[in-house]
């Protein structure tokens, strides 16, 4: 099948365009040098069994047939942040279209876990084929996708390519392009640029967003601004319920403050584990609860904070029902749970911001009204920082004893963390209704 499929792929498909065609080729050659290595690796480790044949444009098993009277929408949503937004979309397009069918495509296990949660029962939750000719092809050929839809930044020069030669229109919506990214896209551009153009329309968040997308070469008349479809999740998943049941788990008794330190990078997690041996001085009942970025970096907290002297909790230690939290500090090894852990903070500190990787969505805990604290490094989430900023529910720290400072007077000033937190709170819900604007532009594509 694959043989059938390469044969149908010409210089033509690439439209002779020399940065995508070394793209191309390149991309080919590392697939095919590498895909014994990958082979052998699966098979020896049980790894990646079931991502694996999607990630390789086999979907027969789990898309079937396609139903000649539905529309089939495939929306490619890379992991938990660009499903956070497709979520509400797909939500919407769903009750336009009772009778389409929707497919939902990740490349990280952790999003294809937060698809199936969110978006399980509408849609069919897949991985997404490797930007590769004949994986893409094989996947095109066997989804028969109506539309394409992609979320944020994906932008896959193979997919555009092969779609548009298919006749799938494609559509970019909850578009985002950060300042600190641009400079990447810039030194692409000559590949970016062409693939781009093979989009239909782009769904941006901000106008910043509108203005860095053309100046990657997309006509004006393409591109439209409609805000941030995650702002609608946000507001309606910080329930009441959610809270509750997070204040069990962590054995959370009334006026306890609570301290959480979400999305830390290397290099955050040590000077956080000082600000809370600092805090803790004055505020000596303070529960500190830490979540790394990524879980491996569980260990290295961990191993920290034993050489200190501090006692500490894994988040998996907490279940089943019994085990309760007896420390200070918890330490979140879990997927997922990082934004219902936000309930129950006085104060939430967002990583990614003290070290320069450009920060985190400072929203997921303002949602909850809760005071947001971040540092410098906030490029990749400017416009939430002025947003939050701008309401008076966040606050800028520039250094590990700003961060000290700051939130010792939240903690010693509840009237004050209140307050801020619904100012935050009050701002996510005035921005609510972008997920409506975005399905309306997908609509008016297949239309």
């Amino acid at each position: 099948m694959i043989r059938r499929i390469l044969s149908k792929i010409s210089f033509q498909t690439v439209s002779m365009n020399l940065p995508l065609i070394i793209y191309v080729f390149t991309g080919a050659l590392v697939f095919l040098l590498g895909l014994p290595f990958l082979l052998i690796y699966v098979l020896a480790t049980g790894k990646h069994l079931e991502s694996l044949p999607n990630r390789l444009g086999y979907y027969r098993r789990r898309l079937g047939k396609k139903d000649a009277d539905r529309l089939r929408i495939w929306v490619h949503a890379a992991s938990v942040g660009e499903v956070a937004a497709a979520a509400p979309i797909v939500t919407e397009l769903s009750g336009d279209m009772p009778t389409a069918e929707f497919v939902i495509s990740t490349t990280t296990p952790a999003g294809q876990a937060a698809a199936r949660e969110n978006l399980g029962s509408l849609a069919t939750c897949v991985y997404a084929p490797v930007d590769f000719l004949a994986a893409v092809a094989l996947a095109l050929q066997t989804g028969r996708p109506d539309c394409l839809v992609f979320v944020e930044t994906e932008i896959w020069p193979n997919w555009l390519s092969l779609a548009r030669r298919a006749g799938i229109p494609t559509v970019l919506v909850n578009g985002r392009i950060s300042g600190r990214s641009i400079r990447g896209y810039r030194r692409i551009r000559s590949l970016v640029g062409p693939a781009l153009k093979t989009v239909a329309a782009f769904s941006m968040i901000g106008s910043s967003d509108a203005e860095r997308i053309k100046y990657l070469g997309v006509p004006e008349n393409k591109i439209t601004v409609n805000g941030n479809a995650k702002y609608d999740r946000l507001a309606g998943t910080a329930t009441p319920a959610t809270a509750e049941a997070m204040t069990t788990l962590f054995n959370l008794k009334a006026g306890i403050p609570v301290m959480v330190a979400g999305s830390l990078r290397r290099g955050e997690e040590a000077p956080l584990l000082d600000v809370f041996m600092q805090i803790r001085q004055t505020v000596p009942d303070l529960v500190f609860i830490m979540a790394p970025r990524h879980l491996y970096r569980v260990a290295k907290i961990a191993e920290r904070a034993t050489a200190q002297g501090i006692d500490f909790q894994l988040r998996s230690g907490l279940q089943p029902p019994g085990r309760q939290r007896r420390s200070t500090l918890v330490i979140l090894d879990t997927l997922g749970e990082l934004h219902a852990a936000y309930s129950v903070a006085t104060v939430v500190f967002c990583g990614g911001s003290l070290v320069p990787l450009g920060g985190q969505n400072v929203l997921e805990a303002a949602a909850w009204g809760k005071p947001v604290l971040f540092g410098p490094s906030m490029e990749d989430f400017q416009r939430e920082k002025e947003l939050l900023m701008a309401s008076g529910g966040g606050w800028e720290v520039r250094d590990q004893q700003a961060l000290a400072d700051k939130t010792r007077y939240y903690l010693t000033h509840p009237e004050e963390a209140a307050r801020a937190g619904k100012a935050g709170r009050a701002m996510v819900r005035a921005n609510t209704g972008a997920a409506r604007k975005h399905a309306d532009v997908i609509l008016g594509l297949i239309n």
